[in-house]
């Protein structure tokens, strides 16, 4: 099976966005060569602009203070276990408070350092980081692998509470979902007035299947189209029926 998720919100597909990024800089930080530590610093600066946003980290607060209360009124539920409650608890306290004590703008620390926005600014163009633009970058990519990561590791550690909190978000958020089995006749499928409040859909289809679903939602219907996967042919409905998994997750 393969999944398909689809935020219905800003702040879900703003999650999605910080956990797809933080996983490439873990990818391209586990190897050693110069281009891949490149990419891995794209992918910090991408993270940089996602959490600029003013208001991310009282988002984040918020919702884990909300989740944290919601846990807790769970305490007496026979059917929760107490240890996994416990743990779950321990890691929003935790995430809480270092979240908490980043102080100023998310990711300051970065902005504050010229040479890196120098960097970041010569990204922006087309081949703007070729080393005749910017020799000392290329001075730092051509010294040890080591040295790259010990770099990296204090760029990225004041940044680590906001992963922390949306991972914690997205874990939840994806527990919580209701499966329900559908199948989209000739490749279509719609649905209105549902019952089911969701602010993320995670679709699940046959990765055999030659065709990828577009999604259309909003609070009042569901529209989910199947396309088939041919990158050089003009987009038309898969014209089987299809058999899938749809979860309705909602925190």
């Amino acid at each position: 099976m393969i999944c398909y998720e689809h935020p219905l919100n800003e702040r879900i597909r703003t999650l999605l966005r910080l956990e797809d990024l933080f996983n490439k800089v873990d990818f391209f930080l586990a190897r050693d060569t110069p281009v891949e530590h490149h990419a891995a610093l794209v992918a910090l600066f991408e993270i940089l602009d996602v959490t600029g946003r003013a208001d991310i980290k009282s988002d984040l607060l918020q919702e884990l203070e909300r989740q944290r209360g919601l846990l807790e009124g769970l305490r007496k539920n026979p059917e929760i276990s107490e240890e996994a409650l416990n743990r779950v608890l321990n890691d929003i306290t935790v995430t809480f408070r270092d979240l908490l004590n980043i102080s100023g703008r998310i990711g300051g620390h970065l902005r504050d350092n010229e040479w890196l926005m120098s960097i970041k600014q010569r990204m922006n163009l087309p081949g703007g980081a070729c080393e005749f633009d910017l020799p000392s970058y290329h001075y730092w990519l051509s010294i040890t692998p080591e040295m790259r990561h010990h770099d990296f590791s204090e760029w990225i550690a004041p940044l680590l509470p906001i992963r922390s909190s949306s991972n914690i978000i997205l874990k939840l958020l994806r527990n919580s979902g209701r499966i329900f089995r559908y199948t989209a006749y000739q490749g279509l499928f719609q649905q209105t007035d549902s019952g089911h409040l969701a602010q993320l859909l995670r679709l699940k289809i046959d990765k055999e299947i030659p065709c990828v679903p577009e999604i259309s939602a909003n609070k009042y219907a569901l529209n989910i189209r199947f396309i088939p996967f041919e990158p050089d042919q003009k987009m038309n409905v898969y014209e089987e029926d299809i058999d899938f998994e749809l979860a309705y997750c909602n925190l």
